[in-house]
């Protein structure tokens, strides 16, 4: 296994290879996660998100999410990760896009399917930083454009996908009715009836819909769309956990703390304290 420390003796980024059956098991990490996967079918499941996959594939998640895969048959797969103070996806979201499309999006798959020659591409990416990682020295800086490239390469495909409706079956317009709807009103609409009411839907046909749409319930999404705007603001402010809870509305933070570690399995707090504080907290100031 390749790694880069910080001065605390965090891990900052790390590449390893390992046997897919060491991912079967759910965890958690608290770096950004990138699981190439060359071959084989599966199934990636990533908090209540369930997602079927075939290879060359890569999968995403964000820090502290539960994931782990069903691989059909065992395989020998890169797992890429990086922490947040080695690479800031909101920093350099205008450079990368992958803030909101790999990373950070509830309504969307955490999957880029790969072409045979795509997969040769980011074959050769992993290689060079395996290959920096082996130096004397490894450069941060070198290894930094490595991963802003596979990043970049990732969201350029993962763009062309959605484009392409390759990235779902057929376009659901009530559907996303819902999704702009779930964003206008998370923070105070939290029942999945109030959403399917607004679409004039039955409530089964709405979850039935919803499901098939998004692989997730309207239960799930609207959790998930909340737990979404909680992560943001401890990550992406200095507001303490007292203020955040008051910004989303709930009667105080205890109960707000409690919500969130039933969702996430870890409190605002320890969240806050493992994923950092990003450089983009202080740039309005």
């Amino acid at each position: 296994m390749n790694e880069v420390f910080s001065r605390s003796g965090e891990y900052l980024l790390k590449l390893k290879s390992v046997d897919s059956d060491m991912m079967s098991t759910p965890a958690q990490f608290s770096e950004y996660t990138i699981l190439f996967i060359p071959e084989g079918d599966g199934v990636y499941h990533a908090d209540f998100g369930v997602f079927n996959y075939t290879g060359p594939v890569i999968l995403f998640s964000t820090p502290l999410q539960v994931i782990h895969i069903e691989q059909s048959k065992p395989v020998q797969l890169s797992i890429l990760q990086f922490h947040a103070d080695f690479y800031c996806i909101e920093y350099h979201r205008e450079e990368v896009a992958c803030n909101g499309l790999l990373f950070n999006n509830i309504y969307i798959q955490p999957c880029v399917k790969l072409s045979p020659a795509d997969a040769k591409i980011f074959q050769h990416v992993l290689s060079e930083v395996d290959e920096e990682f082996s130096r004397e020295s490894p450069s941060e800086i070198v290894l930094r454009a490595y991963l802003q490239l596979f990043l970049a390469k990732s969201s350029s495909i993962k763009i062309k996908l959605i484009d392409d409706h390759q990235d779902r079956k057929g376009k659901d317009e009530l559907m996303e009715k819902f999704r702009q709807l779930l964003n206008q009103h998370y923070l105070t609409l939290h029942r999945p009836n109030d959403y399917a009411s607004l679409l004039s839907m039955s409530p089964n046909n709405f979850t039935k819909r919803c499901t098939r749409y998004f692989s997730k319930t309207p239960s799930q999404l609207i959790q998930e769309r909340l737990i979404l705007e909680a992560k943001k603001q401890l990550h992406l402010t200095r507001q303490s956990i007292k203020e955040i809870a008051y910004s989303l509305q709930f009667q105080d933070e205890f109960y707000f703390s409690r919500v969130f570690k039933k969702v996430t399995k870890v409190s605002p707090q320890t969240f806050r304290d493992k994923t950092g504080i990003s450089i983009v907290a202080d740039l309005s100031k």
